[in-house]
């Protein structure tokens, strides 16, 4: 099992890596869209080196009047 966490644990990092490199943590993201990407390029892992472009597209409901 131990195994199996460090693997987790450098997946993630290969994702936070790619996520610096596309310039993401540039500054605080302003929409849930540029959040979702960031998140999901890191889950993506080693997969954003072979040709994965995660983006996610959302809309925050707005209140009514």
């Amino acid at each position: 099992m131990k195994i199996v966490g460090t693997l987790f644990v450098i997946w993630l990092l290969i994702g936070v890596f790619a996520a610096f490199q596309r310039g993401y943590f540039g500054g605080s993201p302003d929409s849930c869209t540029e959040a979702g990407t960031v998140a999901v390029t890191i889950f993506a892992g080693p997969l954003n080196y072979m040709g994965a472009n995660p983006k996610i597209a959302c809309e925050v409901p707005q209140p009514s009047k």
